[in-house]
């Protein structure tokens, strides 16, 4: 995608996203109602259990794109261009190993997302955030101090808030927790148990996750939706 439009606000994210034309990516973007790569819309089957049309249930993630958060959204350092952060990213992904990741619907919250089966592969995703946070923060723009206290006043622990303080994002390290969100805070229990089943059976089908590349994902202005800029795949192979 060119990002000659992109403003001064522009914010970036590295996101697992799977690999476009697999049917993760298509099953996945067709729920959610958005292409992220074409940045365009698309549709997926409306489950008949629902009461409400799909749409409803999912317009809070469909501005992200179907994806799993790895470094979340930041803005770029003065000194840095994007051809910077691509660069970055491609060396970071070119240390990273590929390996499948097991997932299950689950809710989190009042929300519905996808999530890794065990402990091992939550831990596995965290080690690829956590290299990804570490290969990429000197690049990222330190907030503001308004924009920090903001921040700070939510409803934090104290690690939290020093991760805040230190990373831009309290959910990092030992508090990260990998998901692929599926719909918008719902405060209809039946409605959530309905997705988590439609999706248990989808995963069933679809099988394992691969981990094999990460995504550069660009909102280009604020409050627009994010867009999929460019992929990097792993370069080291097997588990």
């Amino acid at each position: 995608m060119s990002g000659t439009t992109w403003g001064a606000d522009a914010r970036f994210a590295v996101y697992y996203a799977p690999a476009n034309g697999s049917n993760w990516w298509r099953a996945g973007s067709a729920w959610l109602g958005r292409d992220a790569e074409q940045n365009r819309p698309c549709t997926a089957p409306q489950p008949s259990e629902l009461t409400r049309p799909l749409a409803e249930l999912t317009e809070a993630p469909r501005r992200y794109g179907w994806h799993g958060t790895l470094v979340a959204p930041f803005k770029l350092d003065a000194q840095t261009t994007r051809e910077d952060l691509l660069a970055a990213a491609r060396a970071w992904a070119a240390t990273q190993r590929s390996f499948e990741l097991p997932v299950e619907a689950a809710t989190l919250g009042d929300f519905v997302a996808l999530r890794p089966t065990g402990q091992d592969g939550d831990a596995r995703m965290r080690e690829v955030a956590a290299s990804a946070l570490r290969a990429l923060d000197s690049l990222r723009a330190k907030p503001s101090a308004e924009d920090l206290a903001r921040r700070l006043a939510a409803p934090l622990s104290e690690r939290q808030r020093a991760l805040l303080i230190e990373w831009g994002y309290p959910y990092v390290f030992d508090e990260f927790r990998f998901h692929m969100t599926l719909s918008s805070s719902l405060a209809d229990e039946q409605e959530r148990s309905t997705l988590v089943a439609w999706w248990q059976g989808c995963a069933g089908i679809l099988g394992p996750l691969q981990i094999d590349q990460a995504a550069l994902f660009v909102e280009p202005a604020p409050g627009e939706p994010f867009v999929l800029w460019e992929r990097v795949r792993f370069n080291r192979e097997g588990t």
